[in-house]
């Protein structure tokens, strides 16, 4: 069939090379070794047919089945594959992709912040339509309890990391508050600050989740103080998490199932 004028044509691929992937990405949904009978289930396959690829998935190593006890896993392949992807990985790269697009979305300046030796550092920032009464220097270091980034870190990091440099930023904040910051950012998913690094400037922050022990990035939206209306918080904050979620995708987070609630 011919595409309409105008229609982009559907590019052809290989459909034996998709279902292989989608054994592969039923082997991802456990924490470890999995049955014939699990992963027919998850990938939505009869055995006698998953049976095959994971015989041709084994044989080139991208999976193993365990002599003792008929389990399947990743393979050696797959082991080395993952680990050069990773070395590979440019995260703040990556991110930084989806910046032009938030800020033209809501307008507003955007930033992106990784976790420094003293804190949250800047390490791209976009402006966006409405004037803002700061200059910010790539490189610079924002502080964990008084800015919308430091608080996402604040609720992300173990404290280990956050209380030496805490206590060394002062701000009038009882350790119940700065308990009630973490709780907030939990419950959202984002942290909100007015006036807390630069007066007149609000900002909200989420943050940007990675893979294995690599510590999370941080995005914020900045406004002018009179332009943030409930309103207005409400529909960037829904497009910040909209943001942060893909870039964390893009990554390669992957976020834990939902635990299922206990019955009273």
């Amino acid at each position: 069939m011919s595409a309409e004028p105008g229609e982009t044509p559907a590019r052809q691929g290989i459909q034996s090379v998709e279902i292989a992937m989608t054994v592969l990405r039923a082997m991802e949904q456990f924490a470890g070794p999995a049955s014939l009978t699990q992963l027919a289930a998850a990938s939505g396959m009869q055995p006698s047919k998953i049976h095959r690829y994971l015989v041709s998935l084994g044989r080139i190593g991208l999976l193993s089945q365990s002599p003792s006890s008929g389990l399947y896993d990743f393979g050696p392949a797959m082991r080395r594959l993952g680990a050069e992807a990773l070395r590979r990985m440019d995260e703040v790269g990556l991110a930084s992709e989806y910046l032009p697009g938030l800020r033209d979305r809501t307008r507003h300046a955007v930033n992106l912040a990784v976790w420094g030796d003293h804190g949250p550092v800047v390490v791209r920032w976009d402006y966006g339509s409405y004037a803002l009464p700061i200059t910010v220097r790539i490189g610079a270091t924002l502080p964990l309890l008084t800015s919308s980034v430091g608080r996402v870190y604040l609720a992300h990091l173990p404290a280990t990391l956050t209380d030496p440099i805490a206590a060394t930023q002062p701000a009038a904040l009882t350790a119940a508050e700065i308990e009630q910051i973490k709780q907030d950012v939990h419950r959202d998913g984002y942290a909100v600050t007015s006036g807390g690094v630069i007066p007149g400037v609000t900002s909200v922050a989420a943050p940007v989740f990675t893979t294995g022990e690599s510590l999370p990035l941080a995005v914020a939206l900045a406004l002018p103080e009179q332009h943030a209306t409930p309103d207005v918080l409400r529909d960037i904050s829904a497009e910040l998490l909209e943001t942060t979620k893909a870039m964390s995708a893009e990554i390669g987070h992957q976020p834990e199932p939902a635990r299922p609630r206990r019955r009273r």
